[in-house]
């Protein structure tokens, strides 16, 4: 039986002279004094020391001295008696031969092979300023979109304000009862689009909390359009879903054209009453509705001839692969969006979209 001949300490000592002097990335090997055994060709390069000499200096006198920091020196040296542990510390160097102070990242490991009495310290590093000034811009960049935006955001919402004030104050003026009507009828969905842009602004994930905004839009249309608050009131029954921009829009919308509806034709004559908006989702599949309790729909064909906001909604409720259902409340009137997988699996098979 052979016996296994014990290695020799050179024969790691050669490795890791030979793994050092192969690196790419820079690498230098220390003895116990922080004494330069070895290091790698990449570490000459990148902070421009002279190979010659450096063998056998100390490795914080090289270059023009610029290594010889006490925080630096206290790491390496506890890491040599085991009581610490460098792993991506980060410090500056600074050096006017290399342009300035470069942003370093340093890892040391302690060595030890043979009896244990030759200790090494390998230390590696990288240079993270590039990265770190491109970290930087980036992070500036974002800071001045996210400042843009607002001031833009700001500027939208002070612009729809304007506008929604204009419209209002026209519809006051005027003698016309039809022009009054829809002149406030356009006030109410500037409002709309400005509740929107308002819960856009408020939101970080690109999506619009339905309950929130619907609860806005409300207060918005119920201002403009309903003169005793105890006598009308609009309810929002929403659940918590959460819905992508575009499609907030167009809910919205709805919304605010069965709202305007119900509270120019549900009560007439000074009647009392509520109007409830309602969402709920269940999976892909979700209703919108709005409920008056008003007087129903009318019976003669001339009332039931659809105006533009029936077009209004039949074009939105398209748009969301939905369908417009029409109920008699007993009393009152009930409008409801639905969509279902099945429908919208249908209506995208019809256009050639994908279903939502």
């Amino acid at each position: 039986m052979s016996v296994p001949t014990p290695l020799h300490p050179d024969g790691p000592l050669s490795l890791a002279l030979a793994v050092v002097d192969s690196s790419t990335a820079p690498l230098v090997l220390l003895d116990g004094d922080l004494n330069v055994i070895a290091a790698s060709a990449s570490f000459f390069a990148a902070f421009q020391i002279k190979p010659a000499g450096a063998v056998g200096e100390s490795f914080l006198s090289l270059g023009e001295g610029e290594w010889n920091l006490p925080r630096l020196r206290s790491l390496l040296t506890a890491t040599l008696s085991g009581g610490a542990a460098v792993d991506a510390y980060e410090m500056d160097l600074k050096s006017e031969r290399l342009g300035g102070a470069r942003n370093l990242l340093l890892n040391a490991h302690l060595l030890a092979y043979g009896d244990g009495s030759q200790i090494r310290l390998l230390l590696g590093m990288s240079d993270v300023t590039d990265a770190k000034a491109s970290e930087k811009l980036k992070d500036d960049l974002l800071r001045e979109k996210a400042i843009l935006l607002q001031e833009i955001q700001h500027r939208v919402a002070n612009s729809l304000q304007i506008i929604a004030s204009v419209i209002l104050q026209s519809a006051r003026k005027t003698q016309s009862d039809e022009t009054r009507t829809s002149l406030t009828d356009a006030h109410s969905r500037v409002m709309s689009v400005a509740a929107l842009q308002q819960q856009l602004a408020a939101s970080r994930l690109g999506e619009v909390a339905l309950k929130a905004y619907f609860e806005q839009l409300c207060v918005s249309v119920g201002a403009s359009m309903i003169r005793d608050h105890d006598q009308l009131s609009l309810y929002v029954d929403c659940d918590d879903s959460a819905v992508d921009a575009d499609i907030s829009v167009s809910l919205g919308l709805i919304v605010t054209e069965l709202v305007i509806n119900s509270l120019k034709h549900a009560y007439p004559g000074g009647r009392r009453g509520r109007i409830t908006v309602s969402y709920q989702a269940h999976g892909p599949n979700w209703t919108l509705s709005v409920a008056d309790d008003g007087v129903g729909m009318p019976k003669d064909a001339e009332s039931n001839t659809p105006g533009l906001g029936t077009s209004i909604i039949e074009a939105l409720a398209n748009q969301l692969n939905a369908r417009v259902k029409v109920a008699g409340g007993h009393p009152g009137t009930t409008v409801s969006i639905v969509h279902t997988r099945i429908n919208a699996v249908e209506a995208a098979a019809a256009t050639g979209n994908q279903a939502v």
